[in-house]
C-alpha cells in the first residue's frame, strides 16, 4: 500500500461550516489511522507512503516526540511519534506499528502511528464541524469530524499541524 505522491502536490482548500453544522468542501480521499482507541484521518494527497516501522537514529536535544531520522532513499527523514505529539499512553511499538510518509511543503517527514486502517473517501454531508474543547490538538489543526455509518474519524490538518513552531519541521512561510 505505497503511493507516490508529487511534492509540488497544490494544497486543498480547508473546508467551511456550512449550516446545521456540515462541512463545505468537495469529496476527499482520507488515510484513516489509529492511536489507541481513536481513529484519525490525513488527507490523502499529503501521503507519499506507508512503511513498517524502524528504529530511527536520536537526534540530540530534539523534542521527544521527534524519535529521531531515518534514511529513506538518500533523503534523511524526522520521524515524528503521534502518540507522544498528542500526550497519549505510551504503547510498544509492534508488528501493526507504521510510518506514514508525507509531503508536506518541501520537506518528507515520517509519523508513527498504530495501524492504519484504510482509505476513506467522505463527501461534504459526511463532514461535521469540529467542537470546541480542550484537548491533545489545537482545534485549528483539525478540519472536520467525519462521519461514515458507526465510524467518527477526526480529521487532521497534518499540514498546518506539522508546520507549528513546536515542531519545527516545516517552513512557516507555506500556504
Amino acid at each position: 500500500m505505497s503511493q507516490q505522491i508529487s511534492a509540488h502536490t497544490p494544497r486543498p482548500a480547508l473546508p467551511e461550516v456550512a449550516r446545521g453544522g456540515a462541512v463545505a468542501t468537495p469529496i476527499r480521499e482520507f488515510l484513516a489511522f489509529k492511536l489507541g482507541a481513536e481513529e484519525y484521518g490525513i488527507d490523502l494527497l499529503r501521503v507519499q507512503e506507508i512503511r513498517s516501522y524502524e528504529e530511527p537514529t536520536r537526534i540530540a536535544s530534539a523534542p521527544s516526540f521527534i524519535k529521531g531520522v531515518v534514511n529513506l532513499r538518500g533523503v534523511i527523514v524526522p520521524i515524528v511519534d503521534m502518540r507522544m505529539k498528542f500526550n497519549l499512553e505510551q504503547v510498544g511499538y509492534d508488528s501493526f506499528t507504521v510510518v506514514i510518509v508525507l509531503n508536506i511543503g518541501c520537506r518528507v517527514i515520517g509519523m508513527v502511528v498504530d495501524a492504519v486502517s484504510d482509505v476513506i473517501t467522505l463527501t461534504p454531508e459526511q463532514l461535521r464541524q469540529v467542537p470546541e474543547f480542550n484537548s491533545a490538538i489545537q482545534s485549528d489543526h483539525l478540519l472536520a469530524i467525519g462521519a461514515l455509518d458507526q465510524r467518527m474519524l477526526i480529521l487532521v490538518d497534518i499540514e498546518k499541524l506539522m508546520s507549528t513552531a513546536e515542531m519545527g519541521l516545516v517552513e512557516q512561510t507555506l500556504q
